[in-house]
């Protein structure tokens, strides 16, 4: 007889109304792969964007989906050739597969253990949560494609949110000089978290201001807001700068920007390198709020308002 779990889950694409608490069954585990029991669940606002349908043409998917791609949590059981972790091991992963259909909102997932990293121990469950596909995306955006290194300055719009809250800490990681763009309201928390210099996005050019205090311009823009944000931004970019964004995909920009678009990909060693950030102190994660399994639909309400600060965690 099957094993079952506990998961938060919708059988169609729509609104919040569609998603649903109950049993499903617990999947094999296969060869290379592992079950872990989830202790904590992080929820992102690209949740919502699969689950209103959003991204159907871009990944496909099975239904019921259970949405959340962020996990720290147990290893209860280990398929064959499954050996870079003991049962017991204490683990966090950014779980996104080819496919949607398993994820995080459940109390039990079964994934490859390539995808897995050690927790970092000093930390509580669901600040580990927090980490993965914020601090990957941070990761991937400034270290990688943005080519980010000591002594340069970043522009970092969306600051507040959880992947710029993420972006601030890692550019500091770097030795960067940060201006972080947000609303006032959140400007104490920014610099608390490392930023050098804070803008508020409300009737302000943003370039304008930027200049004034930093005349040569940017190196970097991080954009994690786009819109409006990300076009009063764009006249602080040197002339051999770089414009990275997790949201827009070069929409409405110059074509001599040098520009890259970022979605997150699964990546331990990454999440090992963050594991030491947090172990040392290098990086932090503010949590906003926790929900249960049951109050997931609350959680997704919170995160479509687009204007939380921190991380937003769900404990199965």
């Amino acid at each position: 007889m099957a094993k079952t779990m506990k998961a938060a889950y919708y059988e169609a694409f729509g609104g919040i109304e569609n998603i649903r608490i109950g049993n499903l069954e617990i999947p094999e585990v296969k060869e290379g792969e592992v079950l872990v029991k989830i202790k904590a669940a992080s929820i992102n606002p690209v949740d919502a964007a699969v689950r209103a349908g959003h991204l159907k043409n871009f990944i496909p998917t099975v239904f019921p989906v259970i949405p959340g791609w962020d996990l720290a949590g147990v290893v209860e059981e280990r398929g064959f050739s499954a050996r870079r972790f003991n049962l017991g091991d204490e683990v966090y992963a950014y779980a996104r597969r080819p496919v949607v259909q398993w994820g995080t909102f459940a109390e039990y997932i079964v994934i490859p253990e390539s995808y897995l990293s050690p927790c970092p121990p000093n930390i509580p469950w669901e600040e580990s949560a927090g980490i993965p596909l914020a601090g990957l995306t941070a990761y991937q955006s400034m270290y990688d494609a943005g080519q980010l290194h000591k002594g340069q300055t970043v522009l970092i719009l969306g600051a507040s949110g959880g992947v710029g809250s993420m972006g601030i800490q890692l550019a500091k990681a770097k030795g960067a000089y940060v201006i972080a763009v947000a609303s006032k309201k959140n400007h104490e928390y920014m610099k608390q978290i490392g930023a050098d210099l804070t803008i508020d996005y409300h009737n302000t050019d943003i370039g304008e201001e930027v200049k004034k205090m930093n005349p040569e311009g940017v190196d970097l823009v991080f954009d994690c807001a786009s819109g409006e944000t990300l076009q009063k931004s764009l006249s602080a970019l040197k002339k051999n700068g770089r414009l990275v964004s997790i949201l827009n995909q070069g929409t409405g920009l110059d074509k001599n920007i040098n520009f890259q678009y970022v979605f997150v990909e699964p990546n331990a060693t990454q999440l090992t390198h963050l594991k030491g950030l947090a172990d040392t102190g290098k990086l932090n994660v503010h949590i906003s709020h926790t929900f249960t399994l049951e109050e997931t639909a609350e959680a997704f309400k919170l995160i479509e308002t687009k204007h939380t600060t921190g991380k937003i965690v769900i404990e199965p």
